[in-house]
């Protein structure tokens, strides 16, 4: 999704963590419409979300994949939250978090940019961390009462995602779920154009349809929980809210979400 005023001299593919460490000082200034698409819909869907935690608060959530802080900023006005545990593989898209947060939240951070805690209460860490390079996830990032996660998924096969958010979860435990929807996966990715060389670059990307990420959570034990998952397709009337860029997507499907409950017997 490139800036249009911007010539695209050619296409780059890079790892993922490399691209959004060259993404995170632009991410949130470049007119993505559907980090602002994914906004508008997680203020039904956030409250939904802790609606529907029922274990004992306080509560420990997991922001897996947290970019530049948008959600874990989200989780500092959550008075039953007691510890959110922010994680990415990009070092870049972390910093900005580390900002973005410091602002929000004031309190003093580690100089150490792979981890470190942000702000009194509740207590925020930031953590690197890759679940295409580990098995399993941070020790302090288990037995969680929630895990969310958007826009994410588009970046990591399902079988490796879930048995992340498997492990993770505690018996009972929920994840918030967003992603770019397979209608617009098949026709383009996420990417931005780097305003240095005039090149688009692409992380890896796939279209997973909800279908697939439905029966593929079941095999890990997550099944969906409340009413289905809800799909979203911009239309004209969303466009002066969602930006200029979202024109050219009226009627496609681009966004879905949900939440899933793990088994209390796993």
């Amino acid at each position: 999704m490139s800036n249009p005023t911007n010539p695209v001299s050619s296409i780059r593919y890079l790892p993922t963590n490399e691209a959004y460490d060259k993404w995170a000082t632009v991410y949130d200034t470049d007119g993505n419409f559907l980090q602002t698409l994914d906004t508008i819909e997680l203020k039904t869907l956030f409250p939904q979300f802790l609606q529907s935690i029922t274990s004992p608060k306080p509560w420990r959530i997991v922001d897996l994949g947290c970019g530049t802080g948008r959600n874990t900023s989200l989780l500092l006005t959550t008075p039953d939250v007691a510890e959110v545990y922010a994680l990415d593989s990009s070092k870049g898209m972390l910093e900005v978090a580390r900002s973005r947060l410091q602002q929000a939240g004031g309190g003093n951070s580690t100089p150490n940019p792979e981890i470190g805690s942000v702000g009194p209460s509740p207590k925020v860490y930031l953590e690197v961390f890759d679940m295409l390079l580990s098995p399993f996830p941070p020790a302090s990032a288990r037995q969680v009462d929630g895990v969310i996660c958007t826009l994410v998924v588009e970046h990591i096969p399902l079988p490796t995602f879930f048995s992340q958010v498997s492990q993770m979860l505690r018996p009972g435990g929920l994840l918030l779920l967003t992603n770019m929807h397979a209608h617009m996966g098949g026709i383009s990715q996420a990417g931005f154009v780097d305003a240095d060389t005039g090149e688009k670059i692409r992380p890896t990307s796939y279209a997973h349809s909800v279908q697939d990420v439905v029966a593929e959570a079941r095999e890990w034990g997550l099944d969906i929980e409340g009413r289905d998952i809800l799909e979203r397709a911009v239309d004209e009337d969303m466009v002066e809210r969602l930006g200029h860029r979202s024109r050219k997507w009226v009627g496609v499907t681009c966004w879905f979400g949900g939440l899933f409950r793990k088994n209390v017997s796993l």
